[in-house]
């Protein structure tokens, strides 16, 4: 575990106590409301911006909080605790749009969007999925071709978080021929250029209050100077992002595994079978020792690849095997709570049906559980 230190810092301490008095607050009153209603509570998004929770990674110079991925680990569990929906989409901003211009933008580039993107000014979106092309990015068929000073964009974008609503996306477009390598390239594209429109919002399972979108462009013309990084590297640089990704949607997959496991032990002592707390039979509290299990060894894994991520060590594998086994955590530990609820927890009267249905995109997006085991297999058998 390279001499890792388990005790959480004062800093990440403070910071989750905020995102979890905030999460109490401003987001538990309203999730139920904004999942029937799939609304996109944009003001939640600028208040995050506000305590600096949309630009976690993003250094002091250019108006973020400078964190590292402890904190920022914490920051989503504790949102997620409460609503999957809104720690998604404080996830997505932070680590791919966000984490792109960060991570390959110029000087220039980050200069121009971070600020706003680190305050929620700006929303931000990424765009890698396409209708066609999910785990198979090599095939895309948007595409940006140079015209003089200019690129010209044409095709879509789907499955795409704040493709409506984002004031600034990163869009990976294809600029060589299908299937060859490096064939595509990033670009930064911003909301009101033409050519450029939201597409229809999915209607999903769960997750609801995170905004889906296509994202469509129709010759849709920028400059040479919104290009990220060289032409061709768009996805070598994708697939670093995602691995940073991956750690936020381990984080988001614990919180929701851990919302769910504190709603089943707090009920499971208070509901009343046969004269007893349902807690006291063997067949509820074997169900509760594997869920406990479950998720703090799936925290270990997380607490592990951000230690790596910390020391700026390699952690493909890592991240692979924190994201696919905390979701599929998530999905285990919140079935296993709908059954302690039993029938009421089949009705929307309490928290864990919604958990239940929002935990199942943790173990699709950013790579499907299935890739994950591509991942790590090929990174195990080298």
């Amino acid at each position: 575990m390279h001499g890792m230190n388990f005790e959480q810092t004062e800093l990440t301490q403070q910071v989750a106590q905020t995102a979890k008095d905030f999460a109490q607050q401003h987001i538990k009153p309203h999730l139920m409301e904004w999942d029937e209603s799939q609304e996109f509570p944009l003001h939640i998004f600028k208040s995050l911006g506000q305590l600096g929770m949309m630009g976690v990674l993003v250094p002091e110079a250019y108006g973020g909080s400078g964190l590292s991925y402890f904190e920022y680990n914490a920051i989503i569990q504790e949102i997620a605790k409460v609503c999957g929906a809104i720690g998604l989409s404080v996830a997505a901003h932070n680590s791919l749009c966000t984490g792109h211009i960060l991570t390959f933008g110029s000087e220039q580039q980050k200069q121009q969007y971070l600020p706003k993107l680190a305050t929620a000014e700006h929303i931000g979106a990424w765009g890698l999925t396409e209708a066609n092309t999910g785990s198979d990015a090599g095939n895309m068929k948007c595409t940006a071709v140079r015209d003089g000073n200019d690129w010209i964009i044409n095709g879509s974008k789907c499955w795409i978080t704040h493709g409506k609503t984002g004031d600034i996306a990163v869009v990976i477009c294809r600029t060589g021929e299908p299937r060859t390598k490096n064939n595509c390239t990033a670009f930064v594209v911003e909301r009101g250029t033409p050519g450029f429109s939201g597409g229809k919002k999915e209607n999903k399972l769960g997750m609801r209050a995170s905004e889906t979108a296509e994202m469509i462009f129709d010759n849709c013309r920028i400059p040479d100077a919104n290009r990220l990084g060289e032409v061709g590297d768009g996805f070598k640089q994708s697939m670093k992002i995602l691995d940073g990704g991956r750690i936020s949607i381990a984080a988001l997959s614990l919180g929701i595994a851990r919302g769910a496991y504190e709603a089943a032990t707090q009920y499971a002592k208070e509901r009343h079978q046969f004269d007893q707390p349902i807690a006291n039979f063997q067949g509820i509290a074997f169900k509760i020792a594997d869920m406990a299990t479950k998720i703090e060894a799936a925290e270990l894994l997380v607490q592990q690849t951000c230690d790596l991520k910390a020391k700026g060590l390699p952690m493909t594998k890592e991240a692979a095997m924190a994201k696919y086994y905390a979701s599929e955590v998530a999905v285990e530990v919140s079935t296993d709570a709908v059954q302690i609820f039993g029938g009421y927890g089949y009705t929307k009267d309490f928290p864990v049906e919604k958990f239940y249905r929002d935990s199942k995109l943790c173990t699709i997006g950013e790579g499907t559980s299935e890739i994950q085991k591509l991942v790590i297999s090929r990174e195990v058998l080298r």
